[in-house]
């Protein structure tokens, strides 16, 4: 493709969030789409986006690291695995030792190779604000934060949204991810937006649990690949399409 793509990231101020679920589902909105996807797995030490999808991975970012930094390097689509016609990812490193020898430098030149040869970069990563994630952020267009009904969380996220205002940082969307935990309910969504101090942009309803969802992610399947979801969870289908069309839209019309 000729046309730069979108390059989204999807974070959190803490662990447990449901980041890796939600990238996979927005992957499948998008498939649905039809449009072609990258997922880049920037969870070095832990990433689990090959591990959901069953894909068995020939090479990963680290192996496009150490080629490029060793003048091996031939062709991106040598580091990508696929999953259909339609989803393909660049993987973390099988092994977690190589995690210390991916430097944040080429964090830049992995989007930029991914944004131009595919429609939509989603980028799973981890919480910590280490320096592969603050480059991530700085680099994509959207920003994709998950926060739930936590004390812990909504604290973390609080801290982390005062740095991205003081620093003018305007391209992220918020989504409350009730799902992961539906029987915590703390706090009302009026007092949540009070504790972060920001709005909410999103809500991916309690309704969304699935208490199947470990099967699910055994047997490697996208969950909003199945044609029954517009269905069976219509609120929050609504809701993540009214999301990735945001995510998208808002960016090919600048």
């Amino acid at each position: 493709m000729n046309t730069k793509g979108t390059a989204i990231c999807i974070t959190s101020a803490k662990g447990g969030v449901g980041k890796t679920i939600t990238t996979l589902n927005l992957a499948g909105l998008y498939e649905n789409l039809e449009k072609k996807v990258l997922i880049i797995d920037f969870d070095l030490a832990s990433g689990g986006i090959s591990a959901a999808l069953n894909i068995d991975v020939n090479k990963s970012i680290y192996n496009f690291v150490d080629d490029y930094n060793n003048n091996r390097y031939k062709e991106f689509k040598n580091y990508i695995s696929k999953y259909d016609e339609y989803i393909d990812v660049l993987a973390s490193p099988k092994d977690p030792r190589q995690a210390s020898k991916i430097d944040a430098k080429y964090v830049e030149l992995i989007i930029d190779k991914a944004v131009y040869n595919y429609d939509i970069v989603l980028i799973d990563t981890s919480h910590i604000l280490n320096e592969i994630n603050i480059s991530t952020m700085d680099l994509v267009d959207k920003l994709v934060f998950l926060i739930t009904n936590d004390p812990l969380d909504l604290k973390n996220m609080r801290s982390l949204l005062t740095i991205l205002k003081d620093i003018n940082y305007g391209n992220f969307k918020v989504v409350l991810n009730e799902s992961v935990a539906p029987f915590k309910k703390y706090f009302s969504l009026y007092d949540i937006k009070n504790i972060i101090n920001a709005n909410i942009d999103y809500v991916i309803s309690k309704d969304f649990y699935i208490k199947n969802i470990d099967s699910i992610v055994m047997s490697g399947k996208i969950i909003t690949l199945d044609e029954k979801m517009p269905v069976l969870f219509s609120k929050d289908y609504t809701t993540l399409m009214r999301l990735i069309s945001d995510m998208y839209n808002e960016e090919a019309s600048s």
